[in-house]
């Protein structure tokens, strides 16, 4: 089964890139992990995919769990297949899965074709985070949406207020910096000179159909405002 997946949307100008938007297992891995833990953050960015689809733009998708391997790291990156997250050992990780790396070049292979034939004016990457890290309880996360980026926050710059006007409290830079997190749009978007757009939803609040229609429907207006800005 592929790395990826490509669903066609409504066009606008617009590609949504999930790299956290599925918790499978493909045939042959085995974690070493409960199988319960794949549907908890952990495993996947829960609501994100579910949430770029409400969207109505064309999206790219990964086809795996960030534990099998996490395709918004470098290849090089230490944590780009985790030997732990949140706490949890993931005990299938600590052997040799350099055949694992497969994945993460198919996937960004497979995303600079796509962003090449389609040149969109504006990439969306959606994420979400969890309220609360099992082994940081005593960090409060607050945010609705947070917008992360690294050298290029031209689009940043235009969704910040944009999301304040509306009443979302929202994070710059949090509850994470995209100056650490933020490879695939390194590659994709700064390094073609795309602009984009990092978002981080709160996955509490994406958690269920109401709440992705809801938010679906803030972010619609924002991503519209970026565009004309842009143009």
């Amino acid at each position: 089964m592929s790395a990826w997946l490509f669903e066609r949307g409504n066009g606008g100008g617009v590609l949504s890139i999930v790299d956290h938007a599925s918790n499978r297992v493909p045939e042959g891995i085995d974690l070493g992990i409960d199988p319960a833990l794949l549907a908890q953050h952990i495993g996947w960015d829960i609501g994100a995919a579910a949430l770029a689809r409400a969207l109505g733009y064309p999206v790219f998708l990964a086809n795996q769990s960030r534990l099998v391997i996490d395709l918004n790291r470098e290849v090089d990156a230490p944590g780009l297949i985790p030997h732990s997250s949140d706490g949890v050992i993931i005990s299938g990780n600590q052997g040799d899965v350099s055949a694992r790396i497969a994945l993460w070049h198919e996937y960004h292979d497979a995303l600079t074709e796509k962003v090449a034939e389609a040149a969109p004016k504006l990439l969306l990457s959606i994420h979400s985070f969890t309220p609360q890290l099992s082994t940081r309880p005593e960090e409060a996360r607050p945010w609705e949406i947070g917008i992360l980026y690294n050298q290029d926050d031209r689009v940043a710059r235009i969704a910040i207020p944009a999301l304040a006007t509306a009443g979302v409290v929202v994070g710059d830079q949090l509850p994470y910096s995209g100056k650490v997190l933020n490879a695939t749009m390194n590659r994709h978007g700064e390094g073609t000179g795309t602009p984009y757009l990092g978002i981080e939803v709160r996955q509490d609040l994406i958690g269920d159909d109401s709440g992705v229609a809801k938010w679906a429907a803030v972010l619609r207006p924002v991503v519209t405002a970026c565009l004309d800005a842009l143009a």
